[in-house]
Parts: structure tokens; sequence; C-alpha cells
């Protein structure tokens, strides 16, 4: 139990580190006057969320913080099953907290008036470009897909050493650059989750797809490197 406390921690603060570094940057800094960081520092953000938590706390926990990435890993066979519970509901408790931190700063603003979409996901009215659903559930299916065969690839025993998280947070920041216009990127359910508490767009209700595609592709995913690249 004290092996597993540890893990879900190291889940909880990754994915805590991984909301609100990437979603705050988009709230905070994306349009702030003259110095907007815009969609390519937003981009950049996730990825280095996701690689610095991967070299923080990979060691502890495998660093997943996303559920579609731990149910890829299981069906890679890189991750048991029976561990998959523990780290979902983790990776949603640190997407949600930090969410509310992010919502306790923005609200402190002079000026507050509502959070707005508060970097949420979502299609059709809620989506950046007006995607509609169907774009939107192929780009995140396509997107969680590729990402988890970069992850498997960049993790693989034939890979260099050291290097996977570069690999895997620079591929989320690419991820990031295509998607943002299409559906503000997910790929991610917890992190999904914890800005949808928050917004003031209705994503609650576009929230199931951002669970579906998200799994649907880490499954896809999986099968492909499975198939056709795994010689381990």
């Amino acid at each position: 139990m004290a092996g597993n406390s540890k893990k879900w921690a190291a889940e909880f603060i990754g994915t805590f580190w991984l909301t609100f570094g990437g979603c705050g940057s988009a709230v905070l800094a994306a349009a702030f006057p003259g110095v907007g960081i815009g969609l390519l520092g937003v981009s950049l953000a996730f990825g280095l969320t996701v690689l610095t938590g991967a070299y923080a706390l990979g060691p502890i926990s495998g660093g997943h913080f996303n559920p579609a990435v731990s149910l890829g890993l299981v069906i890679g066979k890189r991750f048991e099953a029976a561990a998959l519970p523990g780290y979902i509901v983790s990776q949603v408790l640190g997407a949600v907290a930090a969410a509310a931190v992010l919502y306790l700063i923005v609200s402190g603003k002079a000026e507050f008036a509502g959070v707005g979409g508060f970097a949420s996901n979502g299609y059709g009215a809620n989506s950046p470009g007006h995607f509609s659903l169907l774009a939107v559930l192929v780009c995140e299916v396509v997107l969680t897909a590729i990402f988890l065969i970069v992850i498997l690839g960049a993790t693989a025993k034939r890979a260099a050493g050291g290097f996977g998280g570069l690999a895997i947070g620079l591929c989320l920041t690419l991820i990031h650059l295509v998607s943002i216009p299409v559906s503000n990127t997910s790929v991610n359910p917890a992190r999904s989750t914890g800005p949808a508490l928050f917004a003031q767009t209705g994503a609650m209700g576009d929230l199931w797809l951002f669970w579906l595609a998200p799994l649907m592709g880490a499954v896809l995913g999986a099968m492909l490197y499975n198939i056709f690249l795994n010689d381990e």
C-alpha cells in the first residue's frame, strides 16, 4: 500500500502540474496584452509540463498523468490492469485540484467578470474554430493514438536511454500545435475534466467526448504498436 500511495501521489502531482501549467498558460498568459504567448506558447507549456513531470516523477509512477496513457499502457502490456483504477482516480483528482487553484487565482483579478471557457475542451460552439463533433472526434482519436505510439516507442528497451521524456514532451507540444484550433486539445480525459467543472460555456455537456475519444485513441495506438512495431 505504501508503494501505491507514492505512485498515486506522483500521478496526482504530475497531473496537477500538467493541468495547472498547460491550462494556466492558456488562461493567464495566452492573450496577456503586449506579451501574450499565444497558441505556440500554450503548446510549448503543455509539452514542458509533461517533460519536466516525466523526469521528476516518472521514476516513481511511470509518469502517465493521463487516464488515456494509463489505459494505452495496459493494452501495450507495459502496465498492470489492476493498478489502472487507482491511477485514474489520482489523475482526475490532480486535474480538478489544479483547476480549482487556477480558478482561485483568476478570480482574484481586479476586473474579474467570470472565467469564460477556462481552457476547456469542446466541439461545435465550444470548439475554438467551431469544428463539428465528428471532426473533433477524429482529431482526438488520431492524435491520442499517435501519442501512445510515441510513448511506447520512446520508452521501449531498444530506445535511446534517458530521452523518452523529451520525445513525449515534444510530441505533446506538436499535438497542441495541430489541435488547439479544433478542440482546444484534450488527448487527456483528466485534463478535460478539471477545467470543465469551472467553465461557463457548457463544457460539461461536451465532456463525454473528451473521455471517449482519447480512450479510443489510446487503445487504437497501443494495438497498432503491438501489431506492427513491437519486437520485445
